[in-house]
């Protein structure tokens, strides 16, 4: 429902007004662990299949060397570099999430401000810190006030606003032009769930879009052109159009600078659609618990909230792609009780059509439970009948990766170390310790351009 007050206004308010000085100390520390995580998940997807296709297209559109493409010694006008960058971040599904909003915001946000910061440098980490976390902000509030089922894919439409807010920030932008970088990125914003349900690499790219749409909008409100203003509540506003009507701004524009939506962000542990974890987390835990292996399993039922089901329980195919295999869940809760995990090989070509693993998968149902809220992704319920007749259960309130349950700084280091080693070329390793270290201390940092830099092959490479 409409809120009091103009909400485009009060959501550049907050970014035009934010500081350093106003985030807690929980807020800094999740924005350095969700940059470090989402830089090593975008090495990682310069390895996907798409990637280097997406870059030489992306090379063909036009020449600049702004800013960088990250685990490639290619340079790009900002705008190109944010969508290669973004599509890197999201294309492996294995970048953080909120799970409120259902929304990934760190891939738009932090894809188009590095880019940005490249060609305003110097940027210090503490303005990039800032700018993250007022993009988490706007992108999860037009998400957590949504009601309605997905129409569009969300991570994309909202993480567009995102961007703005991020790159919008770093450029210095005042309210009214900050204002006007959002009514212009509406022009832009785009991204259907068809790619979800196909299990399409344009699921990516969509994320792509709406990073270097954030990054254009910025650059024409940074000349002065005027957006318009009611895109949200208008009209032909995003909420009417986008989210069907079906809305409450309220809560969300009631939590701007008290709760810091970066600290609710869900860190992935496995490289698959978010809503296939509870499967992944509630077999490990019963297999570890009772110790029977996936020869023993003669069936698993996961009962789950309904958009769950309606995304991830696609069927099974035998020859799978990528994309489509990481968002269905049979094959992603096959993979774990055949492998013990989940990581990125298991995506690999020989890996899908393993008939293993298909086999397995034909024996794991997904049921809806009676949730009403169109955007739950808990509790999950993961049941396991074994051959011999016995049965474990365990319920799930929270999903492994959630604030609530959170990776350990091993376990968060460990998965970044892994998705060094899985990009397109080979990254030295000692800069990725030295990555680590100048993000730890970000606040310190006086140009980003020393983060980026380390992404990039070293001569000869």
């Amino acid at each position: 429902m409409p809120v009091s007050g103009d909400p485009i206004t009060r959501l550049a308010d907050h970014v035009a007004s934010l500081r350093y000085e106003h985030l807690s100390g929980e807020a800094v520390r999740a924005a350095k662990t969700f940059v470090l995580d989402t830089i090593g998940v975008g090495i990682a997807g310069s390895g996907e299949a798409w990637a280097p296709h997406l870059l030489a297209c992306a090379s063909g559109w036009g020449q600049g060397d702004e800013s960088a493409v990250w685990g490639s010694r290619t340079r790009l006008p900002a705008p190109s570099a944010a969508l290669v960058n973004a599509y890197q971040v999201h294309g492996m599904e294995f970048d953080c999430v909120h799970e409120g909003a259902v929304v990934h915001p760190m891939a738009t946000a932090l894809s188009a401000a590095l880019a940005h910061a490249e060609r305003r440098a110097p940027v210090g980490g503490r303005d990039l810190v800032t700018a993250v976390v007022a993009g988490v902000d706007v992108a999860t509030s037009l998400g957590m006030a949504a009601r309605g089922a997905f129409r569009f894919f969300r991570p994309a439409t909202a993480g567009a606003f995102g961007a703005v807010a991020a790159a919008g920030k770093l450029a210095g932008f005042d309210l009214e032009t900050l204002t006007n970088a959002f009514g212009i990125v509406y022009g832009h914003v785009c991204g259907t769930m068809q790619a979800h349900v196909e299990g399409s690499k344009v699921l990516g790219m969509q994320i792509g879009f709406n990073a270097r749409g954030a990054l254009t909008a910025v650059d024409l409100a940074g000349r002065g052109l005027v957006g318009p203003r009611d895109v949200l509540e208008g009209r032909y506003g995003y909420f009417p159009l986008f989210e069907n009507g079906e809305y409450d701004l309220g809560p969300a524009l009631a939590a701007l600078g008290r709760t810091w939506q970066v600290t609710q962000l869900a860190h992935k542990p496995f490289p698959s659609g978010r809503l296939t974890h509870g499967a992944v987390d509630g077999l490990g835990t019963l297999r570890e618990a009772h110790g029977f292996g996936a020869a023993d399993v003669a069936k698993v039922t996961v009962r789950v909230p309904p958009l769950v089901r309606r995304l991830v329980a696609r069927p099974d195919v035998a020859r799978p792609d990528a994309t489509y295999a990481r968002l269905c869940l049979p094959f992603v809760a096959a993979t774990a009780l055949l492998r013990g995990t989940v990581d990125v090989p298991d995506f690999a070509p020989a890996r899908l059509v393993d008939p293993a693993v298909h086999e397995l998968a034909s024996r794991i149902e997904v049921v809806a439970d009676d949730n009403p809220d169109e955007n739950a992704l808990v509790p999950q319920a993961v049941e396991v009948l074994l051959r011999d007749g016995a049965r474990h259960a365990i319920q799930l309130p929270r999903v492994l990766g959630h604030p609530d349950r959170p990776l350990s700084r091993a376990q968060h280091l460990d998965k970044f170390r892994r998705c060094w080693t899985y990009g397109a070329r080979p990254l030295d390793r000692e800069r990725g310790e030295r990555l680590i270290e100048l993000v730890d201390r970000l606040e310190t940092v006086p140009d980003v351009r020393e983060l980026v830099a380390l992404t990039v092959p070293a001569d000869g490479a």
